[in-house]
C-alpha cells in the first residue's frame, strides 16, 4: 500500500509483534510510548510466557491492526463478516491464500483483498504507532466508545488514537460542529463562538480538522481552555491538511486526534465521506454551520439523523449559497440554533435551557397595566380632556386623572389648561415599543 517505505523508518526488516503481555498492547486511555528493551523482550517471548487471554486478546489486536491496512473504512461487508465469522477467521482465510471468497464479494474483489493482505504488516504499524504517541483502541476495550457500535456493520474495526485523553470518557459528552471548508467570515466566527460556548460549559467539541469551519472550531474550543477531537481520514501520524499542521498537533498535545487508517495512511475523497460517520457517531449531535447543497458536513448531519442523534443547524443569509444546505436541513428535521446555550438545551441533561429570549425592556413596560392604558388613551399630537381620555382608557374620570398626575411625575404627560398632551419622551417610547 501507498506509504509503506515511510512506515518502516530505518528500512530493515520489521518482525511482527508475538502476543504479548496485557501491558505491553497499545490499547485503552493510559496507553504510554515503547519502553527502553520492552522490543526485543517481546520478540523473544514466546507463548510459555503469556497466559492464554493475554495471547487471545493480542492476538486480537494485531487482527484487527492487520484488517485497518487492508479494508476501507466503513466496509458493511467486512463487517459482516466479523460479525459472523469472527476476526480471527477472516483474518486467517485472507492470510492463509484461501481461493474460495467469503459471501458477499466478487472473486475479483477477494483476490484484491489478498494481495492487501499480503502486504500488511500489524507488528510493524503498532511499532511505528507507538514511536509516535499512538495507541490503537478495540471494540470491547475499556477505552473503546460504545456509541460507535451504532454503525452496525459499519462500526470501525479500531480507532488510532493520539492524544492524553481517555476517548471513551470524552465522547459521552461532545458534540459535532462541522461546516463548509471555504466558509465566510461569518461562518468563522459561529463556528469558533459555539465552540467556546461549548467548552466553556464542560462539553467536547468534535470536528474534522479540515480548514473553514471545521479549524475555527477546533481553535474556538483550544482558545477556551477546553476539549476537542480531531476526526481525521488518514493515519493519524500524518496530519492533513499540512496547513494545519501545528493545529493538529496542538489537538494532540491539548485534546486527541483519532482515525481509522493505520499510521502513514492517505486521505482520499471516499475516505472524507466515511469518516464522517464517526464524527456523527462519536457525539451527541451534529451542529452544521454553513453548508452548501453539496457539502459533506449535510453527510455528517444526515448520519447523526439517521442514527438518532440531534441534528442542528445555523441559520445565514437566505442569498448565501453557503447557507443552501443548512436551510434545506432547517426545513426537515434538523433545529435552528444560535448559539451553544440552545445546542446544550438539545444535547444536554433535562433542565439545561436556554435563556428566555425577549427583546429589551422599556421604561413603559414597567408601568402598572391602568396607566399603561392611560397613557395608550392619549392622542399623539394634540391635547386631550381627561374626560376624553378616560373613556379611551375605559376607566372613570377621577380614576383617569390619578394615573394622569401618576406619569406626569414620571414624565410621559404634561397638562395645558384643562388638557393633558404626551412630552417628546412618551412620544419616542410609544413608537420604539410599536417596532
Amino acid at each position: 500500500m501507498t506509504g509503506r517505505k515511510e512506515l518502516r523508518g530505518d528500512g530493515g526488516e520489521a518482525a511482527e509483534l508475538v502476543p504479548g503481555r496485557e501491558d505491553d498492547r497499545a490499547v485503552g486511555g493510559e496507553a504510554a510510548g515503547p519502553v527502553p528493551g520492552k522490543e526485543a523482550d517481546r520478540a523473544a517471548l514466546g507463548a510459555d510466557g503469556e497466559t492464554e487471554a493475554d495471547g487471545t486478546a493480542h492476538g486480537e489486536l494485531l487482527d484487527r491492526v492487520f484488517l485497518s491496512r487492508v479494508v476501507e473504512p466503513g466496509d458493511e461487508v467486512v463487517g459482516r463478516w466479523v460479525r459472523e465469522f469472527g476476526v480471527g477467521e477472516v483474518v486467517r482465510r485472507l492470510r492463509a491464500g484461501v481461493v474460495e471468497s467469503l459471501p458477499g464479494v466478487s472473486a475479483k474483489r477477494w483476490e484484491g483483498l489478498r494481495a492487501r493482505g499480503a502486504r500488511a504488516e500489524p507488528g510493524v504499524d503498532l511499532a511505528v504507532a507507538r514511536e509516535a504517541g499512538v495507541r490503537f483502541v478495540c471494540p470491547g476495550d475499556v477505552e473503546w466508545p460504545g456509541q460507535l457500535d451504532d454503525l452496525g456493520d459499519a462500526r470501525p474495526v479500531g480507532l488510532w488514537v493520539r492524544g492524553p485523553a481517555g476517548l471513551r470518557m470524552w465522547a459521552l459528552r461532545s458534540v459535532a460542529v462541522v461546516g463548509a471548508r471555504a466558509c465566510t467570515e461569518y461562518g468563522a466566527h459561529m463556528a469558533a463562538t459555539l465552540a467556546s460556548g461549548l467548552a466553556e460549559r464542560g462539553w467536547v467539541v468534535v470536528s474534522g480538522g479540515a480548514y473553514g469551519v471545521d479549524g475555527a472550531a477546533h481553535r474556538g474550543a483550544l482558545g477556551a481552555g477546553g476539549a476537542t477531537v480531531a476526526v481525521l481520514a488518514c493515519g493519524v501520524d500524518r496530519p492533513y491538511p499540512r496547513g494545519h499542521t501545528q493545529l493538529i498537533n496542538r489537538i494532540a498535545e491539548q485534546g486527541l486526534v483519532i482515525g481509522e487508517l493505520p499510521p502513514g495512511d492517505h486521505p482520499t475523497p471516499s475516505r472524507f465521506i466515511v469518516r464522517n460517520r464517526v464524527i456523527a457517531a462519536l457525539t451527541r449531535g451534529t451542529v452544521v454551520v454553513e453548508a452548501a447543497h453539496r457539502s459533506g458536513s449535510l453527510v455528517t448531519a444526515r448520519a447523526a439523523q439517521r442514527l438518532g442523534r440531534h441534528t442542528m443547524g445555523v441559520p445565514g443569509p437566505a442569498t448565501s449559497g453557503l447557507s443552501a444546505g443548512i436551510h434545506e436541513l432547517l426545513r426537515g428535521d434538523a433545529v435552528l440554533v444560535t448559539d451553544a446555550a440552545e445546542v446544550v438545551e438539545l444535547v444536554g441533561d433535562m433542565g439545561e435551557l436556554a435563556p428566555e429570549r425577549r427583546g429589551p425592556v422599556l421604561p413603559r413596560d414597567l408601568l402598572e397595566p391602568a396607566a399603561r392604558r392611560v397613557l395608550a388613551a392619549l392622542p399623539g399630537r394634540r391635547t386631550a380632556r381627561a374626560d376624553e381620555i378616560a373613556r379611551g382608557a375605559q376607566t372613570t374620570g377621577d380614576d383617569a386623572v390619578a394615573r394622569l398626575y401618576e406619569l406626569r411625575s414620571l414624565g410621559y404627560v404634561e397638562r395645558h389648561g384643562d388638557g393633558w398632551k404626551l412630552t417628546r419622551q412618551a412620544m419616542i417610547s410609544v413608537r420604539t415599543g410599536r417596532r
